[in-house]
């Protein structure tokens, strides 16, 4: 359902009701410094980057333009260089910078801590502080009073620019409030240029390794709903469409990714909302008006976690606002936005710059919607359909064929490799379908309940996996001669410095060399079952070890083990044993007569328990992974699906016994996807495993008594429910008591991007995700440890203050 706003007169002028709040300008001086130390935002714009860097330059475009911006100045670049050569700076780093090497962790943090260290502790220059303080004064006499409330953010000369964003590396202060404060925060914005990701950034982008940092001073708007515009859908590249992301309170839960946000898309033509998705608001940051820092208000009991952020009056403004915007630079922007007192403020923006050039997206088939499901791998693919029952079939599936089937499982892999895309009656977005078709790069659309029976064979369609539906007929080719979307150029930004580590979940040697050339720590998660479907030749394991064909079965393992620990050396490969459930091993050859019929396979034979049963299996697996270790000792052994204590003891016994134990490099970690492992954990521990890895797939539906593989409860299949979120605290939290590392391989961090935030402050020691979300968990985690040190320090200085 679409909602049409009316762009009432007030709009076509400005922004409704709204007035503009007139440019704070310079007070009159008989002479005007060279080089101001102090630059009002009435006074600059963009040709005046040098001296007020990215972030101030266009926050006096903006101003110039009678755009809605909090009143502000600018510390300019002067007064950097003034500090820098009061205090002797400039040689002591270009001494710390010239050989670093920005690939060495340790002499990154170093380097870094150095450089900022000594710039917090430099003096400011008389004239410098004069400047700034009177500035400060007059902001208050124009605005809110004596000693206003600001915010202190960096402004890099090459920040905010159509050709590096810097976004979200320097730094930013917000409840600012005295003369001393602001001095102090100052200082902090200079450092932040010296940042290990700014460092490491740089030296990539090959920028000079000193960059100018001025600082932007602007009056803090005590923001009841904040958030982000897009002037193009920056997931489709559509430049008719306007994306606005919303929360309530200050906009640091948008931008850093806290909090899921509301999401409304809007046609700029029409004015109409296209798209509505109201999220839970789980919490808000605010000014504390006693002690004036930012606190965190949780939303648990309130009504406003699910009720709406915006109404459609305020998203026409922002809709108004964002087409003068994109105007004003001729290119689509990334806009910042809050809204406090009746009124709407700009407080930020830049070129999108997080996007690569491409053509416009082809036009939709002629044809009607088919099936409609969740949208588990976006994509579009266009194609001939292919229904299968069983993978049995799959020789009738052509390369670049739309498989449609039932649900998928491992033995589904190769087959999932040849098509398109995906289209399933059954699953969620943690399904196995769901999972594979990440990880593989394939549109898939999962839980359509009715693919098989209203799909057929040879028919022509277009999966739209983003929209989550499936339409008669092919996308008709994009012209070639289609121009590139305006003004959004590429960027491979470096990755930031992390202490967390990244991992990554693969299961497809193909894929290993590709992705261990990305940041990554190394793989958290090596699915056993894609590599065994190809070794076991699609035959059921015991039908082989009956042939006498037990060797070969190890051979092939060897083989397609090794891909992996060379790509990844000498990075840790975690490789999980397999964990086929009876009803998935009963689709190999030979299963149906081998494999009980479980009612309830998901908690049934499988895993650690499986492993003790039938040892002579799990023993193909621990031979292939000691002659793997004797070349490439970076590989280890994850128990999956651990029940008790008893059967882990048991599968200890056999892990010992193969020999791989005697080697005190080797590491044997365990799935924690049973609550009763929060009970075990000391046993299991005193049996001398060295890891814990949580798999919120199967936890979240034990905890919640939630089939994940069924479309009919998938609304009640959520990883951030409280309890679950309660059961993965606490084994994180108990595994740092009893010294085991703990890391987490399930799709949450993929999915969710606010679980890093969480998992970071519980001291998790790493994060396993799909390789498509690498960069943004990494991202996420980076922001998540540059707020717990911030809380620290403040926290810190608040008790010296005491």
């Amino acid at each position: 359902m679409t909602t049409l706003l009316h762009p009432a007169p007030p709009l076509a002028g400005g922004f409704a009701s709204q007035a503009s709040p007139p440019p704070l300008a310079a007070p009159t001086a008989p002479t005007a410094p060279t080089a101001p130390l102090v630059r009002w935002f009435a006074e600059i714009g963009r040709a005046d980057i040098a001296s007020v860097g990215g972030k101030g330059a266009n926050l006096g475009e903006m101003t110039r333009a009678g755009l809605p911006v909090p009143e502000g100045f600018v510390v300019t670049t002067a007064a950097y260089a003034r500090f820098m050569v009061a205090n002797q700076l400039d040689d002591r780093v270009d001494d710390a910078l010239a050989a670093l090497d920005v690939d060495d962790t340790t002499a990154l943090q170093a380097a870094s801590e150095s450089i900022r260290s000594q710039i917090r502790a430099g003096e400011i220059p008389a004239d410098v502080r004069a400047a700034l303080l009177a500035a400060y004064e007059r902001l208050g006499e124009v605005t809110t009073g004596p000693s206003p409330v600001v915010a202190a953010r960096s402004s890099g000369t090459a920040e905010d620019t159509a050709d590096a964003s810097f976004a979200g590396m320097f730094e930013s202060f917000l409840n600012v409030r005295g003369e001393e404060a602001l001095l102090a925060r100052v200082r902090d914005c200079w450092a932040s240029g010296f940042t290990p990701r700014i460092l490491f950034y740089r030296a990539k982008r090959k920028l000079p390794a000193r960059m100018a940092v001025a600082v932007v001073v602007q009056r803090m708007i005590a923001a009841t709903k904040s958030g982000v515009i897009f002037t193009a859908d920056p997931a489709l590249h559509e430049p008719r469409h306007v994306v606005i992301e919303a929360a309530w309170g200050l906009g640091e839960v948008v931008v850093g990714g806290l909090v899921t946000p509301d999401h409304y898309v809007l046609d700029k033509t029409s004015w109409r909302v296209i798209a509505r998705r109201i999220a839970r608001k789980e919490f808000l940051l605010q000014r504390d008006e006693a002690t004036g820092a930012t606190v965190r208000v949780d939303l648990d009991d309130d009504p406003r976690a699910l009720q709406p952020v915006l109404t459609d009056g305020e998203l026409a403004i922002l809709l108004d606002l964002a087409k003068r915007i994109e105007t004003l630079y001729d290119s689509p922007q990334d806009i910042e936005f809050a809204i406090g007192d009746g009124r709407t403020m700009l407080v930020q923006t830049r070129p999108i710059t997080t996007l690569e050039h491409a053509a416009a997206a082809p036009p939709p088939p002629e044809g009607g919607v088919l099936v409609r499901g969740l949208g588990a791998s976006p994509g579009t693919a266009s194609g001939s359909v292919r229904v299968l029952v069983s993978p049995a079939d799959g020789a009738s599936l052509r390369e670049g064929e739309i498989l449609v089937a039932p649900r998928t499982s491992p033995d589904w892999v190769p087959l999932m490799r040849r098509a398109a895309a995906i289209v399933t009656d059954s699953g969620g977005m943690t399904s196995h379908a769901s999972i594979v078709s990440r990880e593989l790069g394939i549109p898939c659309i999962v839980g359509t309940a009715q693919g098989t029976t209203r799909l057929a064979s040879g028919m022509m369609v277009t999966v739209d996996a983003t929209a989550g539906v499936v339409r008669a007929g092919v996308a008709r080719p994009t012209p070639s001669a289609a121009a590139p979307v305006r003004g959004i150029p590429s960027l491979a930004a470096a990755p930031p410095v992390t202490g967390t580590r990244v991992y990554v979940n693969l299961g497809e040697p193909e894929r290993a060399e590709e992705i261990s050339r990305l940041a990554v720590d190394g793989v958290g998660l090596l699915r056993a079952e894609f590599m065994l479907v190809s070794a076991l030749e699609h035959r059921h394991p015991r039908l082989l070890l009956r042939e006498g064909k037990g060797d070969e079965v190890v051979s092939r393992l060897v083989e397609k083990l090794r891909i992996f620990a060379r790509a990844f050396a000498p990075r840790p490969v975690i490789y999980r044993a397999m964990d086929f459930r009876s009803n998935e091993v009963r689709g190999l050859e030979g299963g149906d007569t081998i494999e009980a019929r479980e009612d309830n396979p998901m908690i049934g034979y499988r895993g650690c328990f499986r492993y003790t049963k039938e040892p002579d299996l799990f023993a193909l697996e621990l031979r292939a992974l000691k002659e793997v270790r004797a070349e490439l000792p970076n590989v280890h052994l994850m128990i999956p699906f651990v029940r008790t204590a008893s059967e882990l003891r048991g599968c200890k016994r056999l892990v010992d016994e193969s020999g791989l134990t005697a080697d005190p490099r080797f590491e044997l970690w365990i799935m924690a996807e049973v609550p009763s492992v929060v009970y075990w954990l000391d046993s299991y521990a005193s049996m001398g495993i060295a890891g814990v890895s949580i798999g919120t797939n199967d936890l979240t539906q034990l905890v919640l008594g939630v089939d994940r593989d069924s479309e009919i409860v998938a609304q009640l299949y959520d990883e951030r429910d409280g309890a679950v979120l309660d059961a993965v605290r606490a084994i994180v939290e108990k595994a740092r008591r009893l010294g085991l590392r703990c890391s987490i391989c399930g799709q949450a961090p993929s999915v969710h991007p606010e679980y890093a935030e969480l998992l970071v402050r519980w001291g998790i020691d790493s994060i396993s995700v799909n390789p498509d979300a690498l960069a943004r968990t990494r991202a996420n985690v980076a922001a998540a440890e540059r707020r717990l040190l911030l809380e620290g320090a403040r926290s810190a200085r608040g008790r010296a203050g005491r």
